[in-house]
């Protein structure tokens, strides 16, 4: 046991005075002026890369139509065939109103084709009888004339009448009201026995169509000119049929399975915005988009052979973006370089500072200096690339 303990003792000065000699021999190196060993810092090469930039933006969301039912006469709501969300088609009926003077104009109209029918039948009686007895100079000339004049006159009234009966069953028929369109029922302010105006202020409800669905969305002037010079086509036509189909990605955060496209571009730049309003359709067919929501616009654009670096390889300094170039013998360099706004994933788009081919520092930027001297650790460019595939 004594043994032991001796041995412990003299293991434990052994390291102590190794240490303070190791000690004195970094000192002694440092007072000599001999540089510290180079840090290691993960470095790769640039080579050039393809990738789809995207761009988003956010948008609201209507219906192809949005028409709102209204009465077009007065009547108190006898029936409400629909509810509130169903789905509706083309002539179904949404509601009946109760109208009991337009059933009465349509018999008072009715009564009064019958009594002017009657009076016509009547005077081509009295022509009939008439020109006869003209001819066999009879009576004067005049007789005929003012017997054609009160047929003329009765016919007249006969035809008053049979207007006043057609507007009489439109009237009637205004007291059924049927969808205009295929589309979904939205809100419906008012109960049975309502009291229903034309020039009531909410409408009885509102009946989208939404086998469409219109994407609004605003690009500010810069973006405007950035789209007129990069996209294809001499006209404003020719540049939306090349604009490649965009995304539209949901409340949700989930991205809507249908593909649209860009239709219109407004042709005025607001003023208070600064921004032009553009304008996607997507096909609805399941009816998963309702009009009124909102949503991002995902627009895509492709870049071949570019200089593509991760994120954290650069930093960023009053706005300006940096990165570390390797250069002989392990000494780096600070470069200022240009970027796209649209990234890609974790990547930037360089448009500027760097080229195909160079060095850089992938991480630990922040704790290097210019002309610092590093030992480099090469990185696979298909590992550093591989989340753009």
């Amino acid at each position: 046991m004594k043994k032991t303990l001796f041995q412990l003792t003299a293991f434990t000065a052994v390291v102590l005075l190794s240490a303070c000699g190791g000690q004195k021999d970094k000192d002694a190196a440092a007072a000599a002026g001999a540089p510290p060993p180079a840090q290691s810092y993960p470095v790769f090469k640039i080579t050039p890369q393809s990738a789809t930039l995207n761009s988003d933006y956010p948008a609201t969301l209507q219906g192809q139509q949005n028409i709102e039912i209204r009465p077009k006469i007065d009547g108190y709501i006898d029936h409400i065939y629909i509810d509130e969300g169903s789905v509706v088609k083309k002539g179904q009926l949404l509601f009946r109103l109760s109208a009991p003077q337009y059933a009465q104009e349509v018999n008072n109209s009715a009564a009064a084709i019958s009594s002017a029918e009657a009076d016509v039948s009547t005077a081509e009686l009295q022509v009939n009888k008439t020109r006869p007895l003209v001819e066999k100079d009879i009576i004067s000339h005049y007789e005929l004339e003012s017997a054609q004049n009160t047929l003329k006159a009765r016919k007249a009234v006969l035809a008053q009448a049979r207007a006043s009966l057609a507007n009489a069953k439109t009237n009637l028929g205004y007291t059924t009201i049927t969808s205009p369109v295929n589309g979904v029922v939205g809100t419906i302010p008012y109960k049975l026995g309502s009291l229903i105006t034309a020039t009531t202020a909410q409408p009885l409800t509102t009946v989208s169509n939404i086998g469409q669905v219109y994407a609004y969305f605003a690009l500010n002037e810069k973006q405007l000119l950035d789209f007129s010079r990069t996209v294809k086509g001499a006209t404003l036509e020719q540049k939306l049929k090349n604009t490649p189909p965009v995304s539209l990605i949901l409340s949700d955060g989930s991205a809507y399975l249908e593909k649209g496209r860009v239709e219109t571009i407004s042709g005025l730049i607001n003023t208070e915005t600064g921004s032009a309003s553009y304008r996607a359709t997507f096909p609805n067919p399941v009816g998963l988009i309702r009009s009124g929501g909102s949503a991002t616009v995902r627009i895509p654009q492709s870049v071949k052979d570019a200089v593509l670096i991760p994120q954290k390889a650069s930093y960023e300094l009053q706005g300006k973006h940096f990165v570390y170039v390797v250069g002989e013998k392990g000494a780096v360099k600070n470069t200022e370089i240009q970027i796209m706004d649209m990234a890609t994933g974790q990547f930037y788009v360089v448009t500027d500072g760097l080229k195909n081919g160079d060095t850089i520092v992938l991480d630990g930027a922040s704790s290097l200096r210019d002309g610092a001297v590093i030992k480099a650790e090469a990185q696979s460019s298909e590992t550093i690339y591989k989340d753009l595939k």
